[in-house]
């Protein structure tokens, strides 16, 4: 399993208690562990208030620590999980994207969603358009970001945008442009959209979800005719790691008192119940065995918030030693044509079945 890592931001009440003119320095110097460690990816929110109630704690702006990132590591991919479309006029974010692609060496992701946080969407001035309209902007957004970074320029007369010889320039540096990550489930429109567009997919975790999620945007590819296998699906999980069950649970406890005055006793255990039933939560054995199962139905890329990362690396570096290593994607047994042999026909598969049963190699 390829690997990401979420830094802290604030958006989580994951910087409480620490000076913000430390806060730069915090966020730097776990994305540089990542850059010299196991992990693929660093990963930030877009997001302008805390979750799950605004507050006047900090929130750090996405691109703005995109674009930091990008000079203050080498290695590792760096993406948002996800972008809000109507944030940003997209042929001005298609802009944005390719000039850290450029401070970056190309290692740029653009993980992009319709959006949802209604409080801050309201509070800085967009409205909140029902969420046809929203899912509207996101394809149109798509399409003018894909048309500038294959081509330089983006010409659209949409419902929602209109660009006309929109120049983008320098391109991306990676050829065909900066991977696309269509983040969300939604099955009617988002699902689609990822099935026409998209590199990567970011939806439901949970093992039945996922199946679900799978099968939904399989049978989207199949309509367009597009490649489902090129699509490499992933998921997010929330992290509480401990050598034991009851180190696991002290985790929590430690978070549950820092989200305590903040939220308010029903929603920190609401919070807190997430984090028990995420399919990261206990020991590393705990942990491998249901991610492993993750795999085998196609799940590749895990993306992993860990709430006490500004604060203590330790659970990081458990899950790096005792839990990483174990997530390999199985091999397949490929068997090599010779110049006389065909393909045998196959009747036709369930398609759900063929994803309960097949590893995806992406």
């Amino acid at each position: 399993m390829r690997a990401g890592l979420f830094v802290p931001q604030g958006w989580r009440f994951d910087l409480v208690g620490i000076p913000p003119a430390e806060h730069w320095r915090t966020i730097r110097d776990l994305a540089r562990r990542a850059d010299a460690g196991a992990w693929e990816s660093v990963w930030v929110y877009d997001h302008f208030h805390t979750t799950p109630v605004p507050s006047e704690e900090a929130t750090h702006e996405a691109w703005t620590l995109m674009a930091a990132l990008a000079a203050a590591t080498d290695r590792v991919r760096l993406g948002q999980m996800c972008t809000c479309m109507a944030y940003r006029n997209p042929a001005y974010l298609a802009k944005v994207a390719a000039t850290v692609d450029a401070v970056s060496g190309g290692r740029v992701e653009m993980g992009i969603g319709g959006g949802w946080y209604e409080h801050e969407w309201r509070a800085y001035g967009y409205g909140f358009p029902r969420a046809g309209v929203r899912l509207g902007m996101l394809r149109e957004g798509v399409e003018i970001m894909s048309q500038a970074w294959r081509t330089g320029v983006a010409t659209l007369a949409g419902e929602h945008y209109q660009v006309d010889g929109a120049i983008v320039r320098p391109l991306p540096l990676q050829e065909g442009g900066i991977p696309l990550w269509i983040a969300g489930g939604g099955e009617k429109v988002t699902l689609r959209i990822a099935a026409q567009y998209a590199q990567y997919t970011n939806f439901d975790g949970s093992p039945d979800g996922f199946t679900h999620k799978s099968e939904v945007l399989a049978e989207h590819c199949r309509e367009l005719g597009t490649d489902f296998g090129a699509i490499t699906r992933s998921a997010n999980y929330n992290v509480a790691i401990g050598a034991t069950q009851d180190e696991a649970e002290e985790r929590l406890r430690v978070l549950e008192e820092r989200l305590l005055p903040h939220l308010g006793a029903e929603r920190t255990a609401d919070q807190i119940a997430g984090y028990r039933g995420s399919l990261a939560f206990g020991t590393p054995e705990q942990i491998v065995e249901r991610l492993q199962g993750m795999v085998q139905r196609g799940m590749t890329y895990g993306i992993f918030y860990f709430p006490e990362a500004a604060y203590d690396t330790s659970g990081i570096e458990l899950f790096e030693h005792e839990v990483l290593p174990h997530l390999q994607v199985p091999e397949l047994d490929l068997h090599v044509l010779e110049d006389d042999e065909t393909i045998p026909p196959r009747p036709e598969e369930d398609i759900a079945d063929v994803l309960r049963s097949a590893p995806d190699p992406h």
